[in-house]
């Protein structure tokens, strides 16, 4: 029995199959958001992967920013929740998830259940985002994905203490026009978002294990510079951008029980 798990960001479109509630089968990812061809593409393409039909989905749960716009779906559910149930399913130890969207911060703790204790978010400003990646990344002209590359071969940081995303840009250019090199303005940048998010954390009381689930997840300069704002280690996975749609994936199937008992009526 299949149950799929579609998680729709602001930028990003992903899904997942889990085959019985436990086993991952498939995954997808559109870099398209809400308003986009985004979600039906990932749905499309999870399903080629999977070589599954659409029938073969027993039930369907949407997560995230255009969670209620997508009519595919059989309920829809908050990214909380689903960001917790999919961290707890493969790393029970962990108690609290730092989840670095597109458009937004939050910090998760969970207690060993992996029932959500207190969370708090960001959602007022791009800082502290993976927008603000981008629009950094776009003045620099280089690839989101080379971040972290220039992070690593910095030697002094320049500090970036813009807390605005139009002030940030415009005090980058002041650092270039300085002659500070990329690489110590690239390291700047990791550092001011790992700054602002640690900040968010400590507000919400970090308990270790903590694991960092969203796509700025997989960025080192960021994830480096968070662990050494908090102190500790923080996890990661080749699933930390597909967390939402994991544990969307996981209550379809929870749903999916509840209303029939668990038995397959085929």
């Amino acid at each position: 029995m299949y149950t799929l798990g579609i998680d729709i960001g602001s930028t990003t479109s992903k899904c997942v199959i889990l085959e019985d509630g436990s086993k991952i089968i498939a995954k997808s990812l559109v870099q398209a958001g809400t308003g986009t061809d985004g979600p039906e593409r990932a749905y499309n393409e999870i399903l080629d992967a999977s070589k599954l039909k659409k029938e073969d989905i027993a039930h369907i749960v949407a997560t995230g920013y255009g969670r209620a716009i997508y009519t595919s779906a059989n309920a829809d559910m908050s990214e909380l929740s689903c960001h917790a149930k999919g961290v707890h399913f493969l790393f029970p130890d962990v108690r609290t998830i730092i989840d670095i969207g597109g458009q937004d911060a939050k910090v998760i703790r969970l207690n060993q259940q992996g029932i959500i204790d207190s969370f708090l978010m960001n959602d007022k400003c791009a800082a502290g985002t993976g927008r603000f990646l981008d629009v950094m990344a776009n003045i620099l002209q280089i690839s989101i994905n080379e971040l972290e590359v220039y992070a690593s071969k910095a030697d002094n940081p320049v500090k970036i203490s813009s807390t605005c995303t139009v002030f940030a840009e415009s005090e980058v250019i002041s650092q270039l026009a300085k002659g500070v090199t990329i690489e110590n303005v690239v390291a700047g940048i990791c550092e001011s978002v790992a700054s602002r998010v640690a900040a968010l954390a400590k507000r919400n009381r970090v308990e270790e294990k903590v694991y960092m689930s969203g796509g700025v997840a997989q960025n080192a300069g960021v994830r480096n510079a968070l662990a050494k704002e908090l102190g500790t280690e923080i996890l990661f996975s080749e699933y930390s951008q597909y967390m939402g749609a994991l544990g969307a994936a996981i209550a379809a199937y929870e749903k999916w029980r509840k209303e029939t008992g668990g038995k397959d009526h085929e």
